[in-house]
């Protein structure tokens, strides 16, 4: 019993401190803040590699089944995209956007196609695998629009090209895309890349609940606002 609630300690320390500081922070941050010995941490997760992995598999698989409730659940393309971005900001995603599925840095040419995880040439749609890292929420909101490309990064240890997880994640997100875009509510050039940045951006974190919520909340609306087509 005490091995399990040391275990889901772990896992929740990790998620708010990876959250907080993004992948790259030492294990010794997350031991502390599950109030455990850093070897307690390294007997259940041998590497932080395995950690980040364990965390980052888990996220994906929250964010596909909140994409999949959207398509599931609502008959409007574009209330179905709203709905899965509202409920994964508000899940805190945007903290733990596995590092497979999105890496930011600034180009002076603007975006750019990423490479699919065969390494071939694919849609901006799609992402390659990534550095086992998340880039902090103030690196995110602090790039202009024109100087953001998502770049395709060599596969980490504990983030493999092929990860199945981030292959479903993408596509479902993909299928919000293509209906909204084909009903004539999104902008023609948003891709599922820019949809996962939203996500990201409006995220922030604040030391304030109430006030991160908020902060949400209002960047999430305008972001909403961007994405929405306008009439010729």
């Amino acid at each position: 019993m005490d091995a399990q609630r040391n275990l889901e300690h772990v896992l929740r320390a990790a998620r708010e401190v990876f959250g907080e500081l993004g992948y790259g922070a030492p294990m010794e941050d997350v031991a502390r803040r599950a109030r455990v010995g850093v070897g307690t941490v390294y007997r259940r997760f041998p590497s932080k590699d395995v950690l980040v992995r364990r965390i980052a598999e888990e996220e994906t698989s929250r964010l596909t089944e909140q994409a999949r409730a959207a398509l599931g659940q609502e008959d409007e393309p574009w209330s179905a995209l709203s709905r899965f971005l509202r409920t994964s900001v508000a899940s805190g995603a945007g903290r733990l956007l596995p590092p497979q599925v999105l890496r930011v840095q600034t180009d002076a040419e603007g975006v750019e196609a990423t490479t699919g995880a065969t390494g071939a040439a694919s849609p901006a749609g799609t992402v390659g695998s990534a550095e086992a890292r998340v880039p902090q929420q103030r690196q995110v909101t602090s790039l202009s629009a024109p100087d953001l490309r998502l770049v395709e990064q060599r596969p980490t240890p504990a983030v493999e090209s092929d990860d199945a997880g981030a292959a479903a994640l993408l596509e479902v997100v993909g299928r919000l895309v293509e209906r909204a875009r084909a009903a004539g509510e999104l902008r023609a050039d948003v891709t599922v890349s820019d949809v996962l940045l939203v996500i990201a951006t409006a995220a922030p974190s604040l030391p304030d609940a109430a006030q991160q919520a908020a902060a949400s909340s209002r960047l999430l609306d305008i972001l909403l606002e961007g994405l929405r087509s306008r009439p010729a």
